[in-house]
C-alpha cells in the first residue's frame, strides 16, 4: 500500500501526532494511518506482544442503529445472533450478500435495546452503508458516526493495566466482547474489550474532537505507537482474516473457517441465509487454510498453490514473517481434499517454489 502526500488527506484528530512521531501515512478514504512509525514494524510489534501499543484506526467505519426496529434490521443484515446480546456486549460476525458472499466482517455492539452499533472495515464504508440502507426496516435510523468517532486500538499484556490506570479504575470488570464507560484524560471513552492483535486490550471510542487528548495520555503512560505493518504481523500471527485479501464478496463464511459466525436457525433469518444453507448442506470444495513455509523464503499474497502436477488449484491471500513464532507464515485457499493438517502443499511464486505444511488453528495463542 502505497504513502500519501499527506496534504492531500482530511486530518485526522492524530494527524499531528503521525507525523510527530515519524509515520507514514497511507490514505483510507480521506483518514490517514501510519503503515509504521520511527522504531519501525518489528520494535512495534514485539511491543504489542511484550507489554502495550496502540494504533490509531479512526479510519474505521461506525453505523449507529437507533429507533424501535433496530434491533429486527441489524438481525437481518448479519449472520450471527444479535438476540443473544445484552446491553454492553458486542459479537463478531459477517455481513453477507444474497449469493453468501461476504460483504464485511464486523463487530456488532450493543448499547440499549435500540441502539446497535456497527464497526465497518475503512475500505468498505460506502459500499457497506449503501447495503444496510437497502435493508433498513422501517422504524429504524441508520446515523453514520464515521467522522465523529475516532477508534484508538490499545494492545498488549499491560494493555488493561494502563487503561485502568488512566481511568483511574479496574477496567478488567469489562468481559470479553464487553464495553464499559471511563474517563481518560478528563475525556468519555467506551472502551470495548476487542481488538485485531491477538493480544488482550481495548478499542476506544472517543468523540473527535477529544482523540488527540486520551492518545497522548497513553503515549505518555508507556504505550507505544503501531501502525498498518505491525497490524498485519499481528492479525497473520493469530490467524485473524483481513477483508479484501482473505475473504471478500467472492467467499462464504463456510469456505474461509467462519461458518461459527452463521446461525441458520435463529428467528427471522438474515441476508444470503438461503444460499449458505444450500452451501452448507452441498458442502464446500475449497477451504481457507493456515500454512508454515518449511525450509527458507516467505511466500506473499498472490501466490499459487499448485497440484501433484504442478497446476495452479489454490492461491495464498496472506504472508509474511512471523516476529514472535519464527519462520514464515501464511493463509490460503486450497481444494479441501489438501486442507487437513500437516499436508504438505508447493507454492509457486515469482519462479520460485516452497514447500509448506498446513496447520490447525493460530499461529500464536498468548499466554493464559
Amino acid at each position: 500500500m502505497a504513502t500519501t502526500d499527506p496534504s492531500n488527506l482530511r486530518k485526522t484528530p492524530l494527524f499531528d501526532a503521525h507525523v510527530e512521531l515519524g509515520g507514514k501515512l497511507v490514505d483510507f478514504g480521506g483518514f490517514a494511518m501510519p503503515v509504521q512509525y520511527a522504531d519501525g514494524i518489528l520494535a512495534e510489534h514485539r511491543a504489542v506482544r511484550g507489554d502495550v501499543g496502540i494504533f490509531d484506526v479512526s479510519h474505521m467505519g461506525e453505523a449507529d442503529f437507533e429507533g424501535e426496529t433496530a434491533f429486527e434490521t441489524v438481525q437481518h443484515l448479519v449472520t450471527n445472533d444479535v438476540g443473544r446480546l445484552t446491553d454492553g456486549r458486542a459479537l463478531y460476525t459477517m455481513v453477507c450478500n444474497e449469493r453468501g458472499g461476504i460483504v464485511d466482517d464486523c463487530i456488532v455492539y450493543r448499547f440499549a435495546p435500540d441502539h446497535f452499533r456497527i464497526v465497518i472495515n475503512a475500505a468498505n464504508i460506502e459500499k457497506d452503508l449503501a447495503h444496510f440502507r437497502a435493508h433498513l426496516r422501517p422504524g429504524t435510523e441508520l446515523v453514520d458516526r464515521s467522522s465523529d468517532l475516532a477508534l484508538i486500538a490499545v494492545q498488549g499484556p499491560r494493555a488493561v493495566a494502563l487503561v485502568s490506570e488512566l481511568a483511574g479504575h479496574d477496567m478488567n470488570e469489562v468481559p470479553s466482547f464487553g464495553m464499559g464507560e471511563a474517563v481518560v484524560a478528563g475525556k468519555a471513552v467506551v472502551a470495548a474489550r476487542t481488538g485485531y492483535t491477538g493480544e488482550d486490550g481495548f478499542e476506544l471510542f472517543v468523540p473527535a474532537e477529544d482523540a488527540r487528548a486520551v492518545w497522548d495520555a497513553l503515549v505518555a503512560a508507556g504505550a507505544k505507537p503501531a501502525g498498518l505493518g505491525a497490524r498485519d504481523t499481528l492479525r497473520l500471527e493469530a490467524r485473524l482474516c483481513l477483508y479484501g485479501n482473505d475473504i471478500d464478496e467472492t467467499t462464504t463464511p463456510y469456505e474461509a473457517g467462519l461458518g461459527w459466525t452463521v446461525k441458520l436457525d435463529k428467528p427471522g433469518g438474515f441476508v444470503g441465509r438461503d444460499a449458505l444453507a444450500a452451501q452448507k448442506a452441498k458442502g464446500i470444495e475449497r477451504k481457507l487454510v493456515g500454512f508454515v513455509v518449511e525450509g527458507r523464503g516467505i511466500v506473499r499474497a498472490g501466490a499459487e498453490v499448485l497440484d501433484a502436477e504442478g497446476q495452479p488449484v489454490g492461491r495464498v491471500t496472506s504472508g509474511g514473517v512471523a516476529p514472535t513464532v519464527g519462520g514464515a507464515i501464511g493463509m490460503a485457499y486450497v481444494p479441501l481434499a489438501m486442507a487437513a493438517p500437516d499436508t504438505q502443499l508447493t507454492v509457486a511464486q515469482r519462479g520460485r517454489t516452497h514447500t509448506a505444511r498446513v496447520v490447525k488453528g493460530p499461529f500464536y495463542r498468548r499466554p493464559s
